[in-house]
């Protein structure tokens, strides 16, 4: 199967890095973001333990890091649904 991404979906994973082609599948591909955002949040809290961010703080660089990988709200089943080419 190809699959189309739509234009919002590849400019938002182009920011990651990822330009996916119509070979690859969207769970792959959701799986590779999946993987960038929890090494970002990873690496979060390594600055919150270290002291570089204040707890206060911290809860407020958590949501804006999850507003900029927001194409993982999306479940799996959608992301077939929004890249199928019949969409």
């Amino acid at each position: 199967m190809t699959w189309i991404y739509p234009p919002e979906l590849r400019a938002a994973l182009g920011a990651f890095g990822l330009a996916p082609t119509g070979e690859s599948p969207p769970s792959l591909v959701r799986d590779a973001l999946s993987e960038l955002y929890r090494y970002e949040l990873r690496r979060l809290r390594g600055r919150l333990l270290a002291g570089e961010i204040a707890k206060p703080d911290y809860i407020g660089h958590v949501v804006a890091l999850r507003k900029t990988y927001w194409p993982l709200t999306m479940m799996p089943a959608v992301w077939e649904q929004v890249c199928r080419p019949d969409h």
